[in-house]
């Protein structure tokens, strides 16, 4: 019979399994060059700095602000 500390030993290796297979999505989806949403390159300085990155600096920001309901002008 399984005590709380078995329970939460086989919760945790769950939750960690879920986490490195998400992270193993994140970067096969990352190794494309290219913007997900406008195409165009991912500049290197971007690459480095978020390497699981799919989009643009231009197009996560306005990913950013569609997230908080903001209005471009």
């Amino acid at each position: 019979m399984a005590d709380n500390a078995d329970r939460a030993a086989v919760t945790i290796q769950q939750s960690l399994e879920a986490t490195l297979a998400n992270r193993a999505q994140l970067a096969t989806q990352a190794a494309n060059d290219d913007c997900i949403d406008c195409g165009d390159e991912i500049p290197s300085a971007r690459r480095e700095a978020a390497p699981w990155a799919t989009t643009c600096i231009e197009c996560q920001s306005i990913r950013e602000m569609r997230g908080k309901h903001v209005r471009q002008s």
